[in-house]
């Protein structure tokens, strides 16, 4: 049986938000939260919440393949598997 990994953080859109914040930033934009800045959050927020939807469909979609008794080892119920899937 295959273990889930429910502690991923941003992961790849963190280090490509990292990136793009370093390429775009100027000497005047450092002192503050410049126009880089805020469209490399941007971009963060929006991998990160593509990354926690992917997650969570490949979540659902492995505990539907499972059976009752193998959902049952695992205390989940079919009726469980949206709500588990989502957090």
């Amino acid at each position: 049986m295959a273990a889930f990994d429910t502690s991923r953080s941003f992961g790849h859109a963190g280090l490509i938000g990292n990136i793009f914040v370093s390429a775009l930033d100027t000497p005047r934009t450092r002192s503050g939260a410049g126009l880089s800045v805020q469209i490399a959050e941007l971009f963060k927020s929006a991998f990160g919440a593509v990354s926690a939807w992917n997650d969570a469909r490949i979540t659902h979609k492995s505990l539907s393949r499972l059976s009752d008794r193998e959902l049952d080892d695992i205390g989940l119920t079919r009726s469980e598997i949206y709500m588990v899937s989502r957090t």
